[in-house]
């Protein structure tokens, strides 16, 4: 893998990953936007921090697709986030952060404690092509995006403030997408975000998803050597899927040749089930955890997907004892639901 980094003109940092070497000149870039502020609130009930960034209201919203931000830019076109003409997978900061490294500080006078949210938030773009999913990358380009998941780990970690990195993706207008082109988000957090430090509190028990293992079989979707995907008997949605490694891996930085292979396939595979399931592009967020900063030898690396639809035209809504009391309520059996999904083709 190759890497480029480019420093754009408004000080943000962009990073071209490639199978081959990038070595296209800059095109024209679009205007500076100025550098985005906020901070994080602590919320007394949940005992949590709150992020505010006032500035995201004016993000781009849903822009037609001679206007993608995140295509590759044309001489004498928009200017594109991306001032080259191709790429394979980009990484830049993003224009509008809720965590930065320049957040500024809170507010005096306020009636809670408050904190700076220095960390900052990163777009991850799969292809240069407008459409598509990870289930129509090519294997090679999922590997590529998965050595890439990996190295933004590393660099992000190294920073002293950063205790947790998350990428994620928010995929389809029902999860709240603003823009419509392939691509990902990764946050890193000066604090470990609250679910995140259950996961650690119960790794720090026992190695619950190795426990789990043996004894997964009736919901199991895929699986090969390395890595199994199964819709786990405790799943809160109807085709919630979780995605984890075999042996114990803290994160992706931690995978072998083969299971990075493994894990790319795997990854495509179960965004194909989902879209096949009711015969057309499934609507999910898709979240990556890893190990939080020190705790690499207790915490296993997993995916977990929130697929939004419960039948094909039917969304899985957040009812009232969901989202006030945290209590989910499910009406479908993951014993059922795996052996729907794990029949559907690929």
């Amino acid at each position: 893998m190759h890497k480029r980094i480019y420093q754009k003109k408004d000080g943000r940092t962009l990073y071209l990953y490639g199978m081959e070497p990038h070595t296209l000149p800059p095109l024209e870039e679009g205007e500076n936007t100025g550098q985005a502020q906020s901070h994080a609130r602590w919320h007394p009930l949940r005992q949590e921090w709150v992020v505010f960034a006032a500035s995201r209201q004016g993000r781009t919203f849903l822009p037609p697709k001679e206007y993608d931000p995140l295509a590759p830019s044309k001489p004498g076109g928009f200017p594109t986030e991306i001032p080259f003409e191709d790429f394979e997978i980009a990484v830049f900061q993003n224009r509008w952060p809720s965590l930065s490294p320049h957040a500024g500080e809170p507010p005096e006078g306020l009636l809670v404690p408050t904190r700076d949210a220095h960390g900052d938030c990163e777009v991850i773009v799969f292809t240069p092509e407008h459409s598509g999913s990870i289930a129509t990358l090519s294997q090679e380009r999922r590997e590529l995006l998965v050595q890439v998941w990996a190295d933004r780990y590393r660099d992000l970690y190294a920073r002293d403030n950063i205790q947790y990195v998350m990428p994620f993706e928010n995929r389809g207008e029902q999860m709240g997408v603003t823009l419509h082109h392939p691509h990902g988000q990764i946050y890193a957090y000066p604090w470990i975000p609250p679910i995140l430090q259950k996961e650690l509190d119960a790794f720090q028990k026992s190695p619950v998803l190795l426990n789990l293992l043996p004894q997964l079989s009736r919901y199991t979707v895929l699986e090969d050597e390395h890595i199994l995907a199964c819709i786990p008997p405790y799943a809160r949605y109807p085709y919630e899927l979780l995605v984890f490694p075999k042996q114990f891996r803290p994160g992706l930085w931690a995978f072998s040749t083969d299971e990075i292979r493994s894990f790319a396939g795997t990854l495509g595979q179960v965004v194909q089930k989902l879209d096949n399931l009711f015969g057309k592009p499934m609507p999910y967020v898709m979240a990556l955890h890893a190990a939080p900063k020190g705790a690499e030898e207790v915490f296993h690396f997993h995916v977990e997907f929130y697929p939004a639809l419960r039948t094909a035209d039917k969304l899985k809504y957040l009812a009232g004892t969901e989202i006030a009391a945290g209590t989910f309520a499910m009406d479908a059996l993951p014993e059922e639901t795996a052996k729907t999904l794990r029949e559907v083709g690929i």
